[in-house]
């Protein structure tokens, strides 16, 4: 009983290891490549510091 233990260990440590190689991976940049034209779905650029307008909800009278 007592040399199943380093076994056990040594398996989950290994399991452990191999579940956290695919986290090193490098993530791609979030920009467009160069000359793709990009569609932004019709948003508009806002100012900064400017405060967003409020859009009503079914749930406000709940919030406020």
């Amino acid at each position: 009983m007592l040399s199943r233990l380093p076994l056990c260990a040594a398996i989950a440590l290994t399991a452990l290891a191999l579940l956290s190689v695919p986290g090193c991976g490098v993530r791609g940049s979030l920009e467009a490549p160069k000359g793709q034209k990009t569609d932004t779905g019709g948003a508009t650029p806002g100012k900064p510091g400017e405060p967003v307008p409020h859009k009503p909800s079914i749930l406000d009278p709940l919030i406020r």
